[in-house]
């Protein structure tokens, strides 16, 4: 594959379950993690040892000190970048998702800091869900957007997927 599919954002991520699941869909559908610290857990090799993620050292995964650092380190910028909300955005099924998009996420307890929103405001993504209910769990969203972008990818030949359901290199 040219490059990754996407490149997933996890913006100050909290629980560690959470990112090792992420981590596992991004290596699943060739997809870069970025993490954006701080981070609620330790990524030493000790701790993803200890932590049983034997497959981590497969992930493509990119740590930054910072958001600004992140947009320094990758110059990540509109119409590249889709962040996620649980409170307001369009759907994702109205989003045209591109090989190489980043798909940012927010910390568990809070989401996306207000003040990152307002920067994209046309570039939010939400879910739809019954009213008054809690938003999904981040690392289900991850699956789901990375899977809704592989889809419309899929459809446009900007990815491939054989006819026994793995992605083509």
């Amino acid at each position: 594959m040219p490059g990754p599919l996407f490149h997933v954002v996890m913006h100050e991520p909290e629980i560690p379950n959470n990112t090792g699941n992420i981590g596992r869909t991004c290596i699943a559908t060739g997809c870069a993690l970025h993490l954006i610290h701080p981070l609620g857990f330790d990524t030493s090799e000790k701790a993803l040892r200890r932590a049983g993620l034997d497959y981590w050292p497969r992930a493509d995964v990119r740590e930054h000190q910072s958001w600004d650092d992140f947009q320094l380190d990758t110059g990540a910028a509109e119409p590249a970048i889709w962040l996620t909300s649980g409170k307001r955005g369009v759907s994702p099924w109205d989003a045209e998702l591109r090989r190489g998009d980043y798909l940012v996420f927010g910390k568990e307890t809070r989401g996306l800091p207000d003040a990152l929103l307002d920067a994209y405001p046309r570039r939010i993504l939400r879910f739809p869900m019954a009213e008054g209910e809690r938003g999904l769990n981040v690392a289900t969203a991850v699956c789901a957007l990375v899977y809704e972008g592989l889809r419309q990818c899929a459809a446009r030949g900007e990815a491939t997927v054989d006819e026994s359901g793995l992605l083509a290199p």
